[in-house]
């Protein structure tokens, strides 16, 4: 059921209001200014250096062998990413010879949403009406419920555990042939997959009696917990609130069932009913980042890799999953570049929009008295912000081009400025006279 809640803001305050609302339009118009600008030079120097990497990067045939000829060299070379490292989760008594070990947690919580809707008043005031809905959802972190609006949802939150926090554990030394890779290339590695959990019953048993414990305080009920495990039986269908990572390779019946704890596939499941999640549930889920080839593109240091340094400073090394050739990863690497620049370009954009906007904001609150004409004002405003703030941001592009291409930006501009000749200052008649004086008649034959 929906919660309401009304508030009105009264023509003065709101008047004030629009006076910060101007200053924060400034604000923003500078901010994105300079982010615009940045921008440009950002991409400007991210293509230089991958030209400058993709010229000096050669192709390391055999990286199972160890070559002096590739030291300090940049270098595409595709391996299996390997380690001997055997990760381990205390907590769960979980031990993995893998790159990464992974665990998620999750609690089912009431969460709050909510929907604003305002209405200008004769006279100037503004009514506000706050609409609050809750719904029940997974959640990375439990909720606080006592700060939520409606009282009767105040207060319903709570968690069988919270002791458990989510964790990443990667191996520190993970073999590519005859080399290592480095900290930042062995966390680009994604090759995860489910665990099939086999925890030990004392633990399972353990956490069982925690939640039975907390279950029987905060719901009043009995701590009655079973210890014994259901894995004989014939495996049930795994339930909605489980199935959130395993595969078809993942065992269906290598189900355990507590009163309070629930182990299936690669999911530990916290609560007393799996088929149907109720606020306090946690699940876990486990992974990890198992060997895998890939190829690598980064400068040899001895028998590792470093990032590579172009001539512009800028630092350059990527790992991609499979085998890539040199073309695909640095084609790859400019249409990022360029996705990047047009994202942050329309945020610019956008940002410069909503800033010329508020600086009307004050003309257009003192309109507020007669809501019909303030509407009609900010409908214009709109329009007018919409022109501005896209010439100003095109102008601010422009002239980060000539700051950073000076002789693109200029022949650039010199050409924009040859059209605004020709179509704008008659310029189009005078070339025609121009062509005209060249289709003259011949001139008369000398005598002879």
């Amino acid at each position: 059921m929906a919660y309401t809640e009304k508030t009105t803001t009264g023509y003065g305050t709101r008047v004030g209001n629009s006076l910060k609302a101007v200053l924060a339009g400034f604000v923003l118009i500078i901010g994105a200014t300079i982010l615009l600008w940045w921008n440009e030079g950002r991409a400007v120097k991210t293509a230089d250096m991958l030209e400058d990497a993709q010229g000096a990067c050669v192709e390391m045939p055999n990286p199972d062998k160890k070559s002096s000829e590739f030291e300090g060299e940049l270098v595409c070379a595709t391996a299996m990413a390997t380690t001997d490292e055997v990760l381990n989760d205390s907590q769960f008594g979980i031990s993995e010879n893998a790159i990464s070990l992974s665990r998620k947690v999750e609690y089912f919580q009431w969460v709050e949403h909510s929907e604003s809707k305002s209405e200008d008043k004769l006279g100037g005031k503004e009514e506000t009406t706050t609409t609050y809905t809750y719904s029940q959802e997974w959640v990375s972190s439990p909720i606080n419920s006592s700060e939520f609006k409606d009282p009767a949802y105040q207060g319903k939150n709570y968690a069988w555990v919270t002791e458990i926090e989510s964790q990443d554990v990667w191996a520190e030394k993970v073999n590519f042939g005859a080399y290592m890779l480095n900290e930042s290339l062995i966390h680009s590695i994604n090759s995860t997959e489910a665990i099939e959990l086999n925890v030990s019953e004392s633990i399972l048993q353990s956490f069982d009696k925690s939640v039975a414990d907390v279950y029987a305080r905060i719901k009043g009920a009995p701590a009655v917990t079973t210890t014994t495990t259901a894995q004989a039986e014939p495996a049930a269908a795994v339930a909605d609130s489980l199935q959130t990572a395993i595969p078809d390779s993942i065992k269906q019946d290598n189900k355990v069932d507590l009163e309070y704890v629930h182990q299936a596939g690669n999911v530990i499941y916290f609560g007393r009913t799996m088929n149907a999640p109720e606020i306090g549930d946690v699940r876990i889920t486990f992974e990890k980042t198992v060997p895998a080839k890939v190829t690598v593109v980064s400068q040899v240091e001895g028998n590792t890799f470093k990032p590579y340094t172009a001539k512009n400073k800028k630092k350059f090394q990527t790992l991609r999953m499979g085998k890539k050739s040199i073309e695909e990863i640095f084609e790859e690497e400019n249409e990022a570049n360029n996705m990047w620049t047009w994202v942050l370009r329309i945020l610019g954009i956008i940002l410069v929009i909503s800033g010329v906007k508020n600086l009307f904001s004050f003309v257009e609150t003192l309109l507020k008295v007669v809501p019909f004409l303030s509407s009609l004002f900010a409908f214009g405003v709109g329009i007018i912000a919409t022109v501005i703030g896209l010439v100003y941001s095109l102008i601010v592009i422009a002239l980060a081009w000539i700051f950073y291409r000076p002789v693109l930006g200029i022949i650039l501009l010199l050409i924009a400025g040859f059209l605004v000749w020709v179509f704008a200052f008659n310029g189009k008649k005078k070339l025609a006279e121009l062509a005209n004086k060249g289709k003259a008649a011949p001139a008369e034959a000398p005598a002879e």
